[in-house]
């Protein structure tokens, strides 16, 4: 049985005051947890010069998942009962968000990024431009999966938080990544293209899962489902001897994406989106490219030192402003969620 949209099994039961401030912050809280995801670029570059991106996925993937050890007892009892299709959600989320999405983005960077060359600001906007098509995939998923209808006065407002993000990533020409995505980098825009639409399923089948089940659960189950498909595209890429290329200098990277980005950001994540409409949390997620760019703002050794321009703060503020907005009207119905919900891709019944 489905669970109202906004109860969390886990609030029931240890009626957590952090966790009720949580969810009424909403999209702000998925935008803070998207921010910390933007703490993976000081740790995954140095990892990249000697692992795969496959290699790399596989580990942060295991250290999470040995974290939830603790909690396997809650996360079994709350998986007994689960239907095919919530079995199928979570799927989606492991196999499709962090398995192959991930290691596809990684690889993308590589693609774009030759280890050879040195940082290019333009390329490195150009690629992320394309990051920007998230919302989009996300809003129209939402729309035919979970049946969540918006009200007229959402899309001024996603359409300010996009406006804002990008005056972020496109500072100093606004109009110049068209031409440069036309004209090269083609392999990587596809990759990214499949990345961010995977991404996208990830939140809306995440905010499916969460109607049944607590934001640990789900959390957990993202990382540990998606082990065996890491495992075997790791040895596929590098063969038996991949399990021997990782070494105790990577250690401390490793720590890093696994507690920062990982981890703390996907707990507060889910813990969000039980509370947030998943078109709304789509937007929300931009936090996380505002937040890359301005740390490549920094300068050195915080940031990479790329220039920085004052429209960028504007950006920063429309985009604030935006989600800020936006969690304030969740109450008023800016995003219409049906709270029980019979996904697309095992419908029973008229829809």
């Amino acid at each position: 049985m489905l669970l109202p949209a906004e109860v969390d099994p886990v609030d029931l039961s240890v009626g957590s005051r952090f966790g009720t401030l949580i969810g009424r912050m909403g999209a702000l809280a998925v935008a803070v947890a998207a921010a910390m995801w933007a703490a993976d670029a000081y740790f995954r570059p140095a990892l990249t010069r000697e692992l795969s991106a496959s290699q790399i996925v596989f580990a942060e993937s295991l250290l999470i998942a040995l974290c939830f050890l603790p909690v396997i007892g809650r996360v079994r009892r709350e998986l007994r009962d689960l239907s095919l299709r919530q079995w199928i959600a979570m799927a989606i989320i492991a196999l499709g968000a962090q398995a192959f999405a991930t290691v596809l983005f990684t690889q993308a960077i590589s693609y774009a990024f030759p280890a050879h060359a040195a940082p290019d600001f333009n390329v490195e906007n150009e690629v992320y431009l394309l990051y920007l098509l998230q919302p989009v995939f996300g809003i129209a998923l939402a729309r035919l999966v979970l049946k969540e209808r918006r009200k007229p006065y959402f899309w001024p407002l996603a359409a300010c938080a996009l406006v804002g993000v990008y005056l972020i990533v496109f500072p100093q020409n606004p109009l110049a990544p068209f031409s440069s995505v036309q004209h090269g980098q083609l392999l990587a825009a596809i990759l990214i293209l499949g990345a961010v639409l995977l991404w996208a399923s990830g939140t809306v089948f995440g905010r499916y899962s969460l109607s049944n089940v607590s934001f640990v659960t789900t959390a957990a189950m993202r990382f540990t489902l998606a082990l065996p498909v890491l495992f075997v595209l790791m040895i596929i890429n590098g063969g038996a001897g991949a399990l021997g290329q990782f070494s105790l200098h990577q250690i401390p990277s490793f720590i890093g994406i696994a507690l920062i980005p990982g981890l703390l950001a996907m707990l507060l994540y889910y813990r969000a989106l039980s509370n947030t409409p998943a078109s709304m949390a789509s937007i929300a997620e931009l936090g996380y490219p505002c937040t890359l760019f301005l740390v490549f703002s920094l300068p050195p050794p915080v940031g990479l030192g790329f220039p920085f321009y004052g429209i960028e703060i504007v950006g920063a503020v429309v985009l604030v402003t935006a989600v800020t907005t936006l969690n304030l009207l969740k109450h008023n119905d800016v995003v219409v969620a049906p709270q029980h919900v019979e996904p697309v891709l095992a419908r029973e019944g008229s829809g």
